[in-house]
């Protein structure tokens, strides 16, 4: 199907684009590398009347590296992250998470921005920024907002963007020492729906991370799990408890198999942290 007809604007400036998104009574969208976008709007699951382009906006492609965390530009491609032109400071995650989107096609146009403004629940850029404590900020009619990405993501597809926002880039706390991580994945082939998104971290003090994705509406942090980690000696049937437990809490819906599903990705991701 083709999309249904409506008016395109490329803005010079963010502050431009915010306007535009804002605009009184109309139905609008940004696009910047399309890659979800388009299909939606030919086969008329999206229907507006301005589309945004926001592709060449400099000011969301800025990456910058400190000594206490990076900044990602909102348009910075995953296909950038996976050949290592941004820099990785966490033992190669960004990269091993980027490689793993979808294919190359996508990859060299999809954007970590747009990906987590989608919010869909099977995407791997909102689990893993949530792993690394990663805060979103963004511009709006009302200012300049920052907010922690698992703040930022309410449900499938719902997030706290209103009209007229656009995010303008990510804020990753750098670890103090080499982060010690495992990411497990399950999906039908090779660049399908994640059906499982696991991301397990280890930081310099010991303390552990689990996040799950594409179990529910939003990814979440496993609680218990991680707890249950960093206690000493803890048995394999002991994490297992642990993910039930944050199953209970967080994935009530899931099935038998989603659960032996999840917690097989689970384990595979936390015997991959190295």
């Amino acid at each position: 199907m083709k999309s249904a007809p409506f008016d395109y604007l490329r803005p010079k400036t963010v502050a431009e684009a915010s306007v535009a998104l804002g605009r009184r009574g109309a139905n609008t969208a940004a696009i910047a590398g399309g890659q979800s976008l388009m299909p939606m709007l030919g086969l008329r699951v999206a229907l507006i009347d301005l589309l945004v382009d926001i592709s060449r906006l400099d000011d969301l492609k800025l990456v910058t590296e400190t000594l206490d965390s990076l900044w990602l530009g909102a348009l910075t491609t995953h296909a950038a992250i996976e050949d290592g032109k941004v820099p990785d400071l966490f033992n190669g995650l960004l990269r091993r998470v980027a490689g793993q989107i979808s294919y190359r096609a996508v990859r060299n146009h999809g954007t970590i921005g747009g990906s987590v403004a989608l919010a869909d629940p099977s995407a791997d850029w909102p689990c893993c920024l949530i792993a690394l404590d990663a805060t979103v900020r963004i511009a709006g009619r009302g200012g300049v907002r920052v907010e922690r990405v698992a703040d930022f993501i309410h449900d499938s597809y719902s997030t706290t963007l209103t009209t007229g926002d656009i995010i303008v880039g990510f804020d990753i706390p750098a670890p103090k020492a080499p982060l010690r991580w495992g990411f497990a994945k399950v999906a039908r082939k090779s660049g399908a729906f994640a059906h499982s998104i696991a991301i397990a971290t280890q930081a310099k003090d010991g303390a552990i991370s689990v996040v799950l994705g594409a179990a529910g509406p939003r990814p979440r942090p496993m609680t218990a799990t991680a707890n249950q980690l960093t206690a000493p000696a803890s048995s394999e049937e002991q994490v297992r408890a642990a993910i039930t437990a944050d199953f209970d809490a967080h994935f009530a819906d899931l099935d038998a198999y989603q659960k032996r599903m999840h917690t097989a990705n689970i384990l595979r991701a936390v015997r991959e942290m190295r």
